[in-house]
């Protein structure tokens, strides 16, 4: 059963240009060929594509860290009578690799049920891509740069179906450009999320509720606890960094992840941003936390309803929002067209932009649309996908435009590129 995507501003459950070899050349490692369908050993049979994430472009080499969790104040609303536990990543301005291995993508038991639970809806058959075999520009373990002082610190969250590693492409740039970013699993919603002891856990309770909720009638009140959970989620991890710059008292402590990072860490200027439900997460985060200072959505919905028809609404669609926050959308949904970002984009008192992504589709804004075009999959379900967009100029217009408003809203550095269109990226639409 292909895996829910909640708020995706298209549908509850996702079904979901240059040649398939093409994107492949371009996100290929320097000297290294690219192998779309490679011929097995024998020349029998192909073996599984190996993917490749494009580099990040920023000053800084980038290191990562998993984090495990667990919020013992919270009964898990997926499995009763269990604590909320969580898996988080924290990637960060390294001082370099210094030996460090590039970390993976994906552990092999998340990426063996993605290749299952999730790969199968994006047009990929099971067995012809490696999906444990990618690596990232990301050094696991890599001390942190402390030269610069603390840094500001992002909170990212995924599209309900995906795990946290599907916004990597934008989160290495954030890391690279002298952000700390915390990427967060939403345990029981993603299709796999791999804990310190090797276990996996499914998303199998939520999809059970999901079947029931369209049975009853009841699907508007399964989502509003799912945003309800997610939110939950978001505050605890931004808590549990407050907890970590307090313990670490300005000196690494070698017995917490989050600790050791805690030097490096500006708990004064943190924003959030998200993909589909990530980005309502984000979204109604800020509304309920004044601790998150900007926000961006890239491509998520702000009701409570499988498709957008303007009921249900959100709060923060209600009552909008007095801090600064960016949408990002795809042709012909906009804050002009789709009801629940009307309301949002009528009731914001604080400074807010909505950009259209020409000729993208809603996994534009994730990995995939780095990734899917390596994997040979027919054009139709490519651009059923991620569009027509040119891929890599996709995620150069992606990064580019985060990047700049947190910069000009965390930092206080206004490159402009937020004022109206450029031509760096004519991709980009700017909505009035």
């Amino acid at each position: 059963m292909t895996s829910p995507s909640v708020f995706s501003r298209r549908t509850f459950l996702a079904s979901s240009g240059l040649a398939a070899a093409t994107a492949a050349l371009m996100y290929a490692a320097p000297g290294a060929p690219a192998d779309p369908m490679r011929r097995g050993a024998h020349g029998d049979r192909p073996s599984p594509v190996r993917l490749r994430l494009p580099p990040p472009t920023g000053p800084y080499p980038v290191g990562t860290t998993e984090v495990p969790l667990v919020d013992r104040s919270r009964r898990d609303p997926w499995q009763p009578g269990r604590p909320r536990e969580l898996m988080a990543s924290v990637w960060y301005p390294a001082r370099g690799a210094g030996g460090h291995t590039l970390a993976p993508h994906m552990r092999r038991g998340v990426a063996e049920r993605f290749a299952t639970a999730r790969a199968p809806g994006f047009g990929v058959p099971e067995g012809t891509v490696d999906w444990a075999a990618t690596r990232t520009h990301a050094y696991a373990g890599a001390p942190p740069d402390t030269r610069g002082g603390p840094r500001p610190v992002l909170l990212y969250s995924p599209g309900t179906g995906d795990p946290r590693t599907w916004g990597t492409v934008l989160v290495e740039e954030l890391a690279s450009r002298g952000y700390v970013v915390v990427t967060l699993d939403h345990t029981y919603e993603s299709p796999a999320v791999q804990f310190p002891d090797a276990s996996v856990k499914g998303n199998e309770p939520m999809l059970a509720e999901f079947e029931e909720a369209q049975r009853n009638g009841t699907v508007p009140a399964l989502l509003e606890k799912v945003l309800r959970v997610r939110v939950d989620d978001l505050r605890f991890v931004l808590d549990a960094c407050e907890r970590a710059v307090r313990q670490g008292g300005g000196a690494p402590r070698t017995d917490s992840p989050l600790a050791r990072l805690a030097p490096v860490m500006d708990l004064s200027r943190v924003g959030v941003l998200g993909h589909s439900a990530g980005g309502t997460t984000a979204a109604q985060g800020m509304y309920e936390d004044r601790r998150l200072r900007a926000g961006v959505n890239l491509d998520g919905t702000l009701e409570y309803n499988q498709e957008p028809n303007g009921t249900n609404l959100m709060p923060v669609a209600r009552h909008g929002l007095d801090r600064p926050f960016l949408l990002m959308g795809r042709d012909g949904s906009n804050h002009t067209t789709e009801p629940s970002w009307r309301a949002f984009w009528s009731h914001t008192r604080g400074w807010h932009r909505d950009l259209t992504l020409r000729r993208g589709k809603h996994q534009s804004y994730a990995d995939l649309e780095a990734l899917l075009p390596q994997t040979g999959v027919p054009r139709e379900v490519l651009e059923d996908a991620v569009g027509t967009v040119d891929p890599v100029r996709a995620v150069a217009a992606v990064r580019a435009y985060t990047t700049s408003f947190f910069d000009r809203w965390l930092l206080g550095r206004d490159d402009g590129l937020l004022d109206g269109p450029s031509p760096r990226h004519p991709d980009v639409a700017f909505v009035p």
